[in-house]
């Protein structure tokens, strides 16, 4: 699984993107998204994720929010 940080929310269209620690930035819908409520994320959230090929190049899948660093 790769990591990354939320860079933007587009809620009222259920998307995102996540730029991931390599520099890439990579759409997600709502849909990847693992054990939390989309209207819960917010910007600047770490989260982990799969890279699957999308119709439009990579995107994330399997979507799931780190807990905060202590």
């Amino acid at each position: 699984m790769a990591t990354g940080t939320i860079k933007r929310l587009v809620r009222e269209r259920g998307f995102g993107f996540i730029q991931g620690h390599d520099g890439v930035e990579l759409f997600f819908h709502r849909s990847a998204l693992q054990g939390e409520a989309f209207d819960t994320l917010s910007e600047g959230q770490t989260v982990t994720f799969d890279v699957e090929k999308g119709d439009k190049g990579p995107r994330a899948a399997n979507m799931k929010v780190s807990p905060p660093s202590a």
